[in-house]
């Protein structure tokens, strides 16, 4: 809304309404008013029982927090969300979902209770123009965003919404949306995409997950490959992902874990470099290859 049609509102509304018209702007631009570029996140998340452990790759997530700058809100794009349309989680208090079985009961009673922000939903909402985005009540923070949030931000005093993949959608949809995120940057918002590169939970040798290092070939080569094509900024191919041979068929046999990366890639600027972490193979076919893009 411009200035004009702002006034033009104020003047027919009743004089309590537009004094609560006016509160609710003057906290909107106090949320979310300029800041310095945030950085922003592809968190490879893995097991959900690293949620409980201190390895390697939860104290990567711990590093590379101490390297942002304190976000007045997170926005999480989770391949553990999707969805038929786009949504964003709109409520004051999401719950942590436990959207798994088969582990103790010790990960079940994990809460990871930071506050939503219907504000940054609202924010959202209005920012992205090129489909109708919905305000969810109904979902909460899955276990591919709080499983890593935690590790950020364990007091969980920053703000969360998830923001839903529309499974409908080509890979090239997913990157182009993400591109309308980008002011959120400069508001303060850390956006973070939670998923895996290489996903192929068919055909993991479970039998080695306590095997360092241990991947099969075909992930490998697809791995290095990823990491070339981030690194050299070659979004198109990655986009593209479907196009790069058998090594991509078997990384990424469902885009959902693959697709959050695209988010993230969308919102690199031209002065921005791609820092890579917490790069291993687990269990021969499941990558936990994480992505920070920050200023070079």
């Amino acid at each position: 809304m411009n200035r004009k049609d702002f006034l033009k509102t104020m003047a027919i509304l009743p004089i309590g309404a537009a004094a609560m018209k006016l509160s609710s702007l003057k906290t909107a631009v106090d949320t979310f008013g300029p800041t310095e570029r945030m950085p922003v996140l592809f968190l490879g998340h893995g097991n959900p029982m690293n949620a409980l452990a201190d390895n390697n790759f939860t104290q990567g997530f711990q590093q590379v927090a101490k390297t942002l700058p304190k976000p007045r809100a997170i926005l999480c794009i989770s391949a553990h969300w999707e969805t038929k349309g786009t949504f964003v989680t709109a409520m004051q208090k999401p719950p942590t979902i436990h959207d798994f079985g088969g582990f103790p009961q010790a990960l079940f009673d994990v809460q990871y209770p930071a506050p939503g922000s219907p504000e940054l939903a609202l924010e959202t909402q209005k920012l992205i123009t090129s489909t109708s985005v919905g305000l969810d009540n109904s979902w909460g923070l899955d276990h591919g965003c709080w499983t890593v949030v935690k590790f950020l931000y364990p007091n969980a005093d920053i703000p969360v919404i998830e923001m839903s993949i529309d499974y409908s959608q080509p890979a090239s949809y997913h990157y182009e949306l993400g591109k309308e995120l980008a002011a959120l940057r400069r508001k303060g918002v850390l956006i973070v995409g939670s998923g895996n590169t290489v996903h192929n939970l068919r055909l993991a040798a479970w039998d080695k997950m306590m095997v360092p290092g241990y991947a099969f070939e075909w992930a490998h080569i697809a791995n290095e490959k990823m990491k070339n094509m981030i690194l050299d900024k070659d979004h198109k191919s990655l986009i593209e992902f479907s196009k790069q041979g058998r090594e991509f068929e078997l990384a990424v046999p469902t885009p959902e874990h693959y697709l959050p990366l695209l988010y993230i890639l969308s919102l690199q600027e031209k002065d921005e470099k791609a820092t890579i972490f917490n790069d291993e193979l687990v269990a021969g076919s499941l990558n936990m290859m994480s992505v920070k893009i920050d200023k070079a």
